[in-house]
């Protein structure tokens, strides 16, 4: 709405009124006002792997989450899941300690880790390292999730590389399962999401959409309350197809950056080709942030600005089950915003 203003006090929105009312109420004489033509919630990517050449799988510890907070903020994104690819399990562990390690020196933007894998089909691997990829057993599973109670929000699986068994063993240790980097046929698939909500990536690393094999694509847009998360750069998916995917879904769709960054050292390295990011040759994540990924819903896409800020911040923070850190601005609730300008470039990030 324009000409409005966002009173904040102790961190929380006091109070969200008229500029006329907050000039003659008396209080635009106290503070330091800012002013921007958008204010927004502040965004949560759900999928982001480093920044700063410094991946979280390289360079597991606080320094790395760190440097990923810095860049998330000049992107807009106050809160984010740092993200592990295919890996042993002892980087994993290593990752858990560096989330831990980052939340004792005082670190507020992470509400828990994205494993991507180890427990993927090979056969849509994408940048994935195949010698990593294995079927789970539950003792596997069991360490894992001992080891990392309380720091795991997600872990993406191919869901016909899992037994039920251990499936139901993630979801009781609290953790989200998202399917992705699946060879799923219509009919796996379906049997997943009437117990399973959550999808990684729309269209990348998954079987094809087609017209006599639906597969995975098409499970998850039919697939009623599943929601999926989709890459805006017009790399992984081209934009008349996120359109449509937007169209199909709705609210269910939502943004992460699956960004990465440039890194010479460790099975996975990245380097800068254009405007994306490829892995020995293989298109192994985006250079985005949010805040471009939301321009170019807007630009591209046809896609309403209101409904593209929720994708970055709404829509993330209800797969989270954690709506209290972001997606709204209402009086109560915590001032985590982002200031753009009408180029929806980030101004700030409060």
């Amino acid at each position: 709405m324009p000409d409005m203003a966002i009173l904040v006090e102790n961190g929380r929105i006091a109070e969200i009124l008229t500029q006329h009312e907050w000039r003659a109420s008396g209080r635009a004489a106290g503070g330091t006002p800012v002013a921007a033509p958008i204010v927004a919630p502040a965004f949560l990517d759900l999928q982001i792997y480093g920044a700063a050449s410094r991946l979280l799988a390289v360079l597991p510890d606080a320094t790395t989450l760190f440097a990923m907070e810095q860049a998330c903020r000049a992107g807009g994104t106050r809160y984010f899941l740092p993200t592990v690819a295919t890996n042993p399990p002892e980087v994993f562990k290593k990752a858990i300690d560096a989330v831990r390690d980052y939340w004792d020196k005082g670190g507020t933007a992470i509400p828990g880790l994205h494993l991507e894998g180890p427990w993927i089909n090979p056969v849509k691997k994408g940048a994935h390292i195949e010698s990593f990829i294995h079927r789970p057993d539950l003792r596997e599973v069991q360490d894992l999730l001992d080891y990392g109670r309380g720091a795991i929000s997600i872990i993406t699986l191919a869901p016909e590389m899992c037994d039920r068994a251990v499936i139901d063993l993630i979801q009781e240790a609290g953790i989200k399962v998202s399917a992705g980097h699946s060879n799923a046929t219509w009919d796996q698939a379906e049997q997943f999401f009437r117990y399973i909500h959550l999808a990684t990536h729309l269209f990348n690393a998954m079987s094809p959409l087609h017209h006599r094999a639906p597969g995975l694509p098409a499970a998850i847009m039919n697939g009623d309350p599943v929601r999926c998360s989709i890459v805006a750069d017009g790399h992984h998916v081209d934009y008349p197809v996120i359109a449509l995917a937007k169209k199909v879904m709705g609210p269910r769709l939502f943004l992460i950056t699956d960004a990465v960054t440039e890194t010479d050292t460790g099975p996975y390295r990245h380097h800068l080709v254009g405007d994306k990011y490829e892995c020995n040759g293989i298109l192994s994540g985006s250079a985005l942030t949010m805040a471009k990924a939301v321009r170019n819903c807007r630009d591209y896409c046809g896609i309403p600005l209101d409904e593209a800020l929720r994708m970055a911040s709404r829509y993330p923070a209800e797969v989270l089950g954690r709506e209290e850190i972001t997606g709204t601005i209402h009086e109560g609730h915590r001032a985590d915003l982002v200031l753009l300008n009408d180029r929806l470039e980030v101004l700030q990030t409060v």
